[in-house]
């Protein structure tokens, strides 16, 4: 299968590993899965590159086919090459609740890739944390800080968007937490951007009130 890989066929786009993608989750094909994780460890940037592609959009339409190679992902944070390390985020993301454990166990490696990584890392950082914080009240105990630390810190055009990716963790022992720092936060935002926390505001104040 790697030879099915963008830069293997003289090619620039992503569009021939999107296609390889399709097809491993078309014919779930484990060996060929396989044979792309190793492509990881390539000493060429590019292949290595197609390959941490190929894996994370095998994972947006089949997270289970890419499961079993948490473990690699992770490893993917340390990496000096920024495109891996956000392309292993990615793959986190995609995975997060088949393995939350997992991803939990090696929380100092996902909160120092978070802390040194690129937008897209970051973006991807706050979702992984959203979903080990949804997937076990221990683990949100620990984690969930990171959020609202992130929340109250980030640049005012994140707010807004980091705050959905969070919201899929709070609940009823941890929403007046969030709400207060979005409160807070208000005061920085633009009003297009106010008008998007607003929903999420919304969402918790009504739930607050069901409750």
């Amino acid at each position: 299968m790697i030879e099915r890989i963008a830069s293997n066929l003289g090619r620039n786009d992503e569009e021939p590993n999107i296609e390889l993608a399709i097809l491993l989750c078309k014919t779930k094909d484990t060996e060929g899965i396989k044979e792309i994780v190793q492509g990881l460890r390539d000493k060429k940037t590019q292949v290595a590159n197609d390959c941490i592609k190929v894996l994370y959009e095998i994972g947006e339409r089949n997270p289970e086919l890419i499961a079993e190679y948490v473990f690699e992902f992770i490893q993917l944070l340390k990496s000096k090459n920024n495109r891996l390390v956000w392309g292993g985020m990615t793959a986190l993301l995609k995975i997060v609740y088949l393995k939350p454990e997992e991803i939990y166990n090696d929380l100092d490696t996902d909160i120092k890739a978070y802390e040194n990584g690129s937008v897209i890392t970051v973006d991807n950082a706050i979702s992984v944390f959203a979903g080990i914080c949804k997937a076990n009240e221990g683990y949100e105990k620990i984690v969930f800080k990171y959020i609202l630390k992130h929340l109250a810190t980030c640049r005012p055009r994140e707010v807004a968007q980091h705050s959905e990716r969070a919201f899929v963790c709070v609940n009823k022992n941890n929403s007046k937490e969030f709400l207060d720092v979005l409160l807070k936060r208000k005061e920085s935002l633009t009003d297009a951007q106010i008008k998007r926390g607003n929903k999420l505001i919304k969402k918790i104040e009504l739930e607050q009130h069901n409750s």
